[in-house]
């Protein structure tokens, strides 16, 4: 015999854009977006007993985000995910969880003639904005916050020496390293009761962004770092320290590595140690260090 232990599904790769005009000044602002909701309920016989009246059709759900961004603002996207969210179970009462992700995609508006102009953008690298949240009947509403494809590199300034050597390390110690990453930094908001109080602080969601970014970009520059991890312990008790309504910080960060190319085949050519000019960028294998940091009193390692 066999169950159905867990179902939920949606539609994915929803692409959404927004323009807003201001009829005041004539400026125009954009925004764009892919948006996933994944809905979970009493929806088990639909798998079960082909029963299809229980599902809210993806096609449904696409066009719901679409009516909604017309009726909403979509900005901050933590507030439009939790509007859609907050929809979904209180439209279809045997839907109890609904899974809103939401990416904003970069537009950064041009400077032509020395001045911001009125209607056009660029877009100034792959970096994007990430929402999750969890529209719960009962529990309320959950929502992280995040930042990805962040690219970031220091020449300089970076370390890694005094690690557990044993028979299997080859990987020679360094004061003195190029350091990059792809940053994936993500923050859990305290849980909200209705999407009322969500609404009641929507001001603070692209504070605690400008916030983030900015303490992960500061602190990757000025840091003398002695590893990756204790860089990305401090970014993560910076954001808690920043952002009050914000109950734990992670980070994600991949090395990016650059070795040293040996040249000295070549009429003794130097290019190692203090030398070192060229490098050769790697594309794996990579290191991965990843770590979340919550205020005391939350569980422990």
């Amino acid at each position: 015999m066999s169950q159905l232990s867990h179902a939920r599904y949606g539609k994915d790769n929803i692409r959404l854009y927004k323009v807003h005009r201001d009829a005041a000044n004539g400026t125009q602002s954009v925004t764009e977006m892919t948006i996933c909701t994944l809905l979970e309920g009493g929806i088990e016989t639909s798998y079960t007993e082909a029963d299809n009246s229980v599902i809210v059709a993806t096609d449904t759900q696409k066009q719901t985000c679409y009516i909604l961004a017309k009726e909403n603002p979509v900005t901050p996207p933590e507030l439009f995910a939790a509007i859609i969210g907050n929809h979904f179970i209180e439209t279809y009462k045997h839907i109890h969880k609904a899974h809103v992700r939401i990416i904003t995609h970069r537009w950064t508006r041009l400077t032509v003639d020395g001045k911001p102009h009125p209607h056009s953008f660029f877009r100034d690298g792959e970096e994007i904005r990430v929402v999750e949240a969890v529209a719960q009947e009962g529990e309320g509403i959950s929502i992280q916050s995040g930042i990805e494809k962040l690219l970031v590199l220091k020449s300089t300034g970076s370390a890694f020496h005094g690690f557990n050597r044993d028979e299997y390390t080859r990987l020679p110690e360094t004061w003195d390293r190029i350091l990059s990453t792809e940053v994936e930094c993500g923050w859990q908001w305290k849980t909200f009761a209705r999407l009322q109080d969500v609404q009641a602080v929507a001001s603070r969601f692209d504070a605690a962004w400008e916030a983030a970014r900015q303490i992960t970009l500061d602190t990757f520059a000025k840091d003398s770092s002695p590893s990756v991890q204790n860089t990305m312990y401090k970014m993560c008790d910076q954001i808690l320290a920043a952002v009050p309504l914000v109950e734990s910080a992670s980070y994600s960060l991949p090395n990016k590595h650059y070795f040293e190319i040996d040249l000295s085949w070549h009429k003794g050519l130097k290019n190692t140690g203090k030398d070192a000019e060229v490098y050769a960028p790697q594309s794996n294998p990579n290191g991965l260090i990843q770590c979340t940091v919550t205020r005391k009193g939350k569980s422990k390692l």
